[in-house]
Formats: structure tokens, sequence, C-alpha cells
């Protein structure tokens, strides 16, 4: 099997590796059964469901940029710490994945070039921060679910949410303030999670070690529930107008969970075409929800569309 390095340092990239057959044993198999749960409660937060309808204040926008910033960097310099562990060596693909210069780059899009003095890490942020620091100098295996988790979700749907929220926020066709969802060392975002997935896969790790990562994907969705919660809290002491795309959620689709663009992002996720397509449909058709939808939408991604993947 090629090494990541080979990737990274420009050889043809080994998307064309052949996925094997999935089993229930499969690490990823047990992901997406031991993380149902806790998915379904994640969606179902006030905070994602205002979201969902576009009903979101614009500074909330730049705030969850900012927690995916101390995110992205605590669980990259872990990675970096961790790159050679034979746990995750073979999921190591800096150029392709790490995302927080990017974030960099648009934080200073948004908040000037002074933007480090503007922001800080939250309470609810800085929990999960603490957490990957923890997993990553004391556990490093664990580190596998975390950034599965977050990466494969930024892959699954995360152009299109790139393109909406340029159009939206009338934003430079350059990219500027968009360099997060922009993968240039990836040519086929399918086929680079079919890799990720099959080295994940083939990683040597017994029962007990599977289930271990199925509880720590858990409470990755547990602190990002936390960081929901902290944002719609936040969001009831600012003055601005609540944007209203009236974007729909489950109940208000006569119980059609296919009507659901969060939904079809999920199904967008696995792969199926019809549901990227429904993806952007639903999206569109809301201009205003566009902007909001496009940011932590794409965050949320990383944390529900993977059990599908």
């Amino acid at each position: 099997m090629e090494t990541s390095a080979n990737v990274s340092n420009g050889a043809k990239p080994a998307y064309e590796e052949k996925e094997a057959a999935l089993s229930p044993q499969d690490l990823s198999e047990m992901l997406a059964a031991g993380t149902k749960e806790v998915h379904e409660k994640a969606e179902n937060t006030q905070f994602v469901k205002d979201f969902l309808r576009g009903r979101i204040r614009k500074e909330l926008f730049k705030l969850g940029a900012v927690a995916l910033y101390y995110t992205y960097t605590a669980m990259e310099e872990e990675i970096e710490r961790n790159k050679d562990h034979p746990h995750f060596a073979p999921l190591y693909f800096p150029a392709e994945l790490h995302r927080h210069e990017a974030l960099a780059s648009d934080l200073q899009y948004f908040y000037g070039p002074d933007w480090q003095s503007q922001v800080s890490c939250s309470e609810a942020t800085q929990r999960y921060v603490d957490r990957i620091h923890q997993v990553g100098q004391e556990d490093p295996v664990l580190l596998v679910a975390h950034a599965y988790t977050r990466y494969m979700g930024d892959l699954s749907g995360g152009q299109v949410l790139k393109k909406v929220a340029q159009r939206a926020m009338k934003l430079p066709p350059t990219g500027e303030g968009l360099e997060f969802y922009q993968f240039d060392a990836i040519h086929s975002a399918k086929a680079f999670k079919q890799l990720y997935r099959s080295r994940m896969n083939e990683l040597e790790l017994d029962v007990e070690v599977k289930k271990r990562l199925v509880d720590e994907a858990v409470k990755a969705f547990q602190f990002n529930m936390e960081v929901f919660e902290e944002l719609e809290e936040i969001g009831k002491t600012i003055q601005e107008d609540v944007l209203d795309a009236g974007m729909p959620v489950h109940g208000a689709m006569g119980g059609d969970i296919n009507k659901c663009p969060y939904y079809a992002a999920k199904m967008a996720a696995s792969g199926g075409t019809a549901y990227a397509c429904q993806l952007a449909m639903a999206v569109l058709r809301h201009p205003t929800g566009q902007v909001l939808f496009a940011t932590w939408f794409a965050a949320l991604a990383g944390l529900a569309a993977w059990y599908l993947m």
C-alpha cells in the first residue's frame, strides 16, 4: 500500500485503490452504528433546528468559524505529534486535509489583519480542545475518531456549501473567506474518502479498541452539541436582526425525512448523487439561509455525515 507521504509529496494519488467489501466488524461500520443515536440528538438540538431554518445571527456565523479554528488547531497539533504512531500513520494526509491555516485565512478575511486579538476560545470549545490534547498525549489511537469525524464531513458536501456561501455573501470568486472548504490537493473527494475509510478499516485494532473509538466519536458529538448550545445562548444576547430563510426541519415536513436538507447532506456523504442534488436544491431555494447554512452546517456535517460513509 502506498503511504500518505506519497500523496502529499506530489506522486500520483492512491485514490484508485479498490475498497474491500465492508463487514459489521469494520471500524467504519461500527462507528456508523455506534453513533446513530447521538447523531439524532445533535440534529434535534434547538440551535441546529434554528440553523436549518436559516434563523441565526450573522455574528454566530463568525463565532462558528472561530470555534472551528481552535478545534482544528488542536487536532492538527496532536496529529503532527503522532504522525508516526502505527495506529495513525496510515491516515496522515497533512497536505490534503489540514484545515487550521485555511481557517486562519478565513478569519483574517472576516475580522481583519488583527483577527487574533479579536477572537478567543469559548468555554465549550475549550473543553473540546482539551479532550483532543488529552487523547493525543495519552491515548493517540483515539485521534482516529476525531480525525475521521471531522475531515470526512468536510469533504461531504463542502464544495456545494462553498459555492452557496460565495454567492450568498457576494464573496470574491478567488475564494477569500471560504478557504476552509477548498481542498486543492484532493482531486476526487469521493475517491479520497474511499481511500481514507479503507486505510482506517485496515488498521490492526482489536474489537475492544474499536469500541473505544466508537465511544470517542460519541464524545465528539457531545462536545459539538455543547458548542451548539453555547452559540444558542450567545445568540440570545446579540442585538441583531434574525435572518430567517424558512429552512424546514423534520417536523415541518409531514414526517418526510427525505425532504430535510440535513438528511440530504448525510445521504450525499454516502456517495448518492441524487441526494447531493437534493441538498443543493434545498439550499438554493432559500437565498438568505445560504450564508448561514454554509458555515455551521459544514461543521455539523463533519459530525453527522461520516456515519453513513
